[in-house]
């Protein structure tokens, strides 16, 4: 199992903050929610709950830097793209 964050660092304003934004996505929400965690994210901000091919959440430049620091694997937006369409098609398998 593994926590990723990938390479997208695209701007945007959200709420008060205008930065450079990326994905941190997991193999499973539980490794996703307690990884987000050690970065002080809450659990209230992920995005897509209870979808787990693509649940996820934005993070900074400077929260996708200490998540690498923190063993999360830096990927990029088309291996992004490969793990969500894997995770998609696994999730149609088992329903």
């Amino acid at each position: 199992m593994a926590v990723y964050v990938d390479s997208m660092r695209m701007r945007a304003t959200v709420g008060r903050i205008t930065a450079n934004w990326s994905h941190l996505t997991a193999d499973t929400t539980e490794e996703l929610v307690e990884f987000a965690a050690r970065l002080g994210l809450k659990r209230s901000w992920i995005q897509n709950p209870g979808h787990i091919w693509k649940e996820h959440f934005d993070v900074t430049d400077s929260k996708r830097d200490l998540a690498i620091k923190l063993g999360a694997k830096p990927i990029t937006m088309q291996e992004a793209a490969q793990l969500w369409a894997a995770k998609r098609e696994a999730a149609k398998e088992a329903a």
